[in-house]
C-alpha cells in the first residue's frame, strides 16, 4: 500500500492545466458511484483555480495524478470552502486524502487568514481529518448565505431534501473552522475520537428522517436522537 511519502503534493499552476478533464472526469464518477451529488466543474473552471494558485494537485513517484483540491471563496472573502476533494482509485487509502486536506488547509489559511472555513460532508472520514485540522460542527445557519454557493446544489441528488427545510438542514453534515475561536485541533480531534459512534448513530437517523417523506415506502429505522455527547448537540436540528 502506498504511503504519503510517496506523494508529492503541489499548489497547481500552468504547467498542470491538461489534468483539468481528468479531475472532473473523476469527480463525476465517483460521486455518481457513491450515489451522492456534488456541484458540476468544468475542466475550465479547474484551470481557473490552478492558474489563480488555489488549487492543490499531487501525483505519486512515478508522476502519475493521484489527487486534487481547490480553493472557493464566498461572501466577500468571508468564507473559504476546500472543495472538490478528489483521491485516484489507486491511491485512496493510502493516506493521500488527510495529506491534500491538510495542504489545502495551509494554502487557505495563507491566503485568507481571517477567513472563516467551511465544508459539508456525508462521510465520517472527511468529518475524522476535519476535526484534525479544528473544524467544528455546526447548524447549516453559521455557513456562508451567499446564493452561488447554494446554487451549486442544485446538481446533487439531495437537493429536494435541502430546498424542503429551507436551506437549514439536509444529509450533509456542517463543519466550520473559525480562525477566532476555534478549539485547538487535538481537542475537536478528541471529541471526535470519543463521540465517533455517537456522530454515526445521528447521521444514520438524520438520513432516514430526512429521507422518509421522499421514498413510497418507510424504511427501516427507529426514529431515536442520541442526546450524549456535548458536541452531537452541535449538528441536532429541527426536523
Amino acid at each position: 500500500m502506498k504511503t504519503q511519502e510517496q506523494f508529492q503534493i503541489l499548489i497547481a499552476n500552468e504547467a498542470h492545466l491538461d489534468f483539468a478533464q481528468i479531475i472532473c472526469d473523476e469527480m463525476a464518477s465517483s460521486a455518481k458511484a457513491r450515489g451522492t451529488g456534488i456541484a458540476k466543474r468544468t475542466p475550465e473552471y479547474i484551470q481557473k483555480k490552478m492558474r489563480e494558485g488555489k488549487a492543490v494537485i499531487a501525483f505519486d513517484n512515478q508522476g502519475i495524478w493521484a489527487g486534487f483540491c481547490y480553493i472557493e471563496t464566498w461572501s466577500h472573502g468571508e468564507y473559504v470552502a476546500n472543495s472538490g476533494l478528489i483521491v485516484a482509485p489507486a491511491f485512496r487509502k493510502s493516506g493521500l486524502a488527510r495529506a491534500i486536506k491538510k495542504k489545502i488547509f495551509d494554502l487557505s489559511r495563507k491566503l485568507y487568514p481571517a477567513a472563516k472555513i467551511f465544508g459539508l460532508t456525508t462521510g465520517l472520514a472527511v468529518m475524522k481529518i476535519n476535526s484534525e485540522l479544528g473544524y467544528e460542527p455546526v447548524t447549516y445557519s453559521e455557513l456562508t448565505q451567499d446564493e452561488d454557493f447554494w446554487a451549486g446544489c442544485k446538481s446533487c441528488v439531495n437537493y429536494d431534501i435541502l430546498m424542503s427545510k429551507g436551506r437549514k438542514n439536509c444529509l450533509c453534515t456542517a463543519m466550520l473552522y473559525n480562525p477566532k475561536d476555534h478549539p485547538e485541533p487535538a481537542a475537536t480531534q478528541e471529541d471526535f475520537r470519543q463521540h465517533s459512534k455517537l456522530y454515526e448513530r445521528f447521521m444514520r437517523i438524520k438520513k432516514w428522517k430526512l429521507l422518509q417523506p421522499f421514498l413510497k415506502k418507510e424504511e427501516p429505522g427507529n426514529g431515536t436522537k442520541s442526546k450524549s455527547g456535548k458536541s452531537l448537540l452541535h449538528f441536532i436540528f429541527n426536523f
